[in-house]
């Protein structure tokens, strides 16, 4: 792997004479033992992730936004996210991966992205359980665990139906938190943004003009705006640069390049507008940034 590749954690790393070669389970505990070289500092993943602590505290940190790690914390990661994260040595609980191909090969009409946690980099990644949530959770990936540890028939199409079981609970329960404008936002407008997130994630680094995404998308620029600001409370221009910014921390921190070379990497020509930008979004240069996060 070159210098100018992100640290991206390959989902066969983890496994060894696992069952499943696109599905990995283990408790929190063993997983800390087995790979804990993989864990404290930050990196990507190339596959989606769900962890759920029983046990145990810290913090973890998924594309720069802080969280707190406690019992019934439930967490979603997408692939390409940064995470770290510090916890206590009593730290435990349950962890799944799987790749993409993994859950969309069984569900053609069921993708991934319809998961709000795993499409949308507007949506936080943490549910708090309690009580009953954190009882029928646990169960869950219980049998998950179970089933994966078994060579009865068809073990996988199970723990597909159990992962899935799982996603569709924990949208309902992000929903009840009205989590973001989602829930005083109509289908329509949910289903517009979901493609514009989806233009937005192919084409960020070329393009950047909110003019360009809403005729893409057969809208005028101000119902685009109208839609974007219902949803997520933020104009079209502020979804882009964004997500921009958050590409810009994510090579920041882990491509060996000039910050010169990375600015112009995101499609900004001129470095002094790129850390204009940069420092009206985060408070700070891109070198002080850098400074903060490479310990």
């Amino acid at each position: 792997m070159g210098h100018n590749e992100i640290s991206v954690l390959n989902i066969n790393l983890f496994q060894s004479g696992a069952k499943h070669s696109d599905f990995y389970f283990n408790s929190i505990k063993d997983h800390l033992l087995r790979s804990h070289r993989h864990i404290e500092k930050p990196h990507r993943h190339d596959f989606y992730a769900c962890i759920f602590f029983t046990k145990g505290k810290g913090t973890h940190e998924i594309d720069f936004r802080r969280y707190d790690v406690s019992v019934g914390s439930l967490f979603f990661m997408s692939p390409g996210q940064v995470h770290s994260w510090q916890l206590s040595d009593d730290a435990d609980g349950f962890i799944f991966f799987h790749s993409q191909g993994f859950f969309d090969l069984h569900y053609i009409n069921q993708k991934l992205r319809e998961y709000p946690f795993f499409s949308s980099v507007q949506y936080p990644r943490k549910l708090q359980l309690v009580e009953n949530n954190f009882a029928e959770f646990s169960n869950l990936f219980a049998k998950i665990g179970n089933e994966n540890g078994s060579s009865a028939l068809l073990s996988e199409n199970l723990i597909l139906s159990l992962i899935s079981q799982l996603y569709i609970k924990a949208v309902r329960l992000f929903s009840e938190e009205k989590i973001i404008g989602i829930h005083n936002a109509n289908t329509s407008y949910i289903q517009h943004y979901q493609h514009f997130e989806e233009l937005l994630e192919l084409n960020f680094i070329k393009e950047k003009s909110a003019f360009q995404y809403a005729e893409w998308m057969n809208l005028t620029t101000k119902h685009l705006n109208r839609i974007t600001q219902t949803v997520v409370q933020k104009t079209v221009s502020e979804i882009i640069t964004d997500r921009t910014i958050l590409e810009a921390k994510r090579m920041l921190i882990y491509l060996d390049e000039s910050l010169v070379d990375i600015a112009f990497r995101l499609g900004y020509e001129e470095y002094s507008y790129f850390v204009r930008v940069f420092r009206k979004k985060t408070g700070r240069t891109p070198s002080a940034f850098v400074k903060e996060h490479k310990h």
